[in-house]
């Protein structure tokens, strides 16, 4: 990475990557130095400066260690993210670009140009939800404005529902329910286990942002749902959530839970149900496994 960064005072300094994260400066100079995972740009002065993708690294690094992992391994995981995300690097950057422009119709033919030469699948695991945590960074850290956010997130929902529309016709004999815990409203990681699970057969039911257990429980009252998934991503919100899977665990159907208020082994003490982790693809066969089973006679 060059030191010569256009724009370099859009990026940023040790100090605001320690505090977004809740990583101490120490720490990031010492997995800088002894694990090389990128190499910092600098201003004329010699301060630090990380970009989005320096973050994101960060970011993996410190979810990965606080999921038990010695900063070693961790590293490899990270490395191993950047490697993989080589072929898609090009498209992550051309729908962080369509957020200065705006243009809705525009992030829909690329998505569209996405799926035709990646499929369904990848697009959404490796374009769409690459690109939103970045923006998603970039919006906590004021380099875009709110106004940005709420555009790209409805353009790309609105996409995630057209194809859920084109796709199959549901072929399964259950359903399952989709729901965001109480006081959660981002949803587009919902949407997108929504499609990824219509393409193999599953009909879903969407209850989206903010569903409280009576909401759930009555849908599950009306429909043949064979499982819940729930996603929360505030901590504060975790134990609302973990109330909502207790409402449902009474009826007697497969629980499954994700998200960032579940990402520590102790976040996950006593919650019942199936974690799903962090991979949605591994999810996504994780929750077709565990209901194909469970249809089994």
């Amino acid at each position: 990475m060059s030191t010569d960064v256009p724009g370099i005072g859009t990026w940023l300094p040790i100090q605001a990557v320690s505090e977004q994260l809740g990583v101490p400066t120490a720490t990031i100079r010492s997995w800088e130095r002894r694990y090389g995972l990128f190499k910092t740009a600098r201003t004329g002065g010699g301060h630090r400066r990380y970009s989005p993708g320096d973050v994101a690294a960060l970011q993996l690094m410190r979810d990965e260690v606080n999921k038990g992992r010695r900063p070693a391994d961790a590293a490899v995981v990270v490395r191993d993210a950047d490697d993989t995300e080589e072929p898609y690097r090009s498209l992550v950057a051309a729908f962080l670009r369509v957020t200065q422009t705006l243009d809705a119709r525009q992030l829909d033919s690329l998505l569209d140009h996405s799926r035709d030469r990646l499929g369904i699948d990848s697009t959404i695991s490796n374009v769409i939800l690459p690109a939103m945590r970045q923006l998603g960074l970039a919006w906590q850290t004021g380099t875009y404005d709110i106004g940005q956010e709420h555009v790209i997130s409805q353009a790309t929902r609105g996409w995630l529902k057209k194809i859920l529309f084109l796709g199959p016709v549901p072929w399964r004999p259950h359903s399952i329910v989709l729901c965001c815990g109480p006081g959660e409203r981002h949803t587009i990681g919902l949407e997108a286990m929504e499609v990824l699970l219509s393409q193999r057969g599953w009909r879903c039911h969407m209850l989206g942002a903010d569903t409280p257990p009576a909401a759930l429980t009555s849908t599950l009252d009306r429909t043949a749902a064979i499982a819940v998934i729930l996603v929360s991503h505030i901590g504060k919100n975790r134990e609302t959530g973990v109330a909502v899977l207790r409402a449902a665990e009474r009826m007697s159907i497969e629980l499954f839970y994700a998200g960032n208020a579940f990402l520590t082994r102790t976040a996950r003490d006593g919650v019942p149900g199936t974690y799903l982790g962090e991979d949605l693809l591994e999810a996504v066969n994780v929750v077709a496994a565990v209901t194909t089973s469970a249809q089994s006679p």
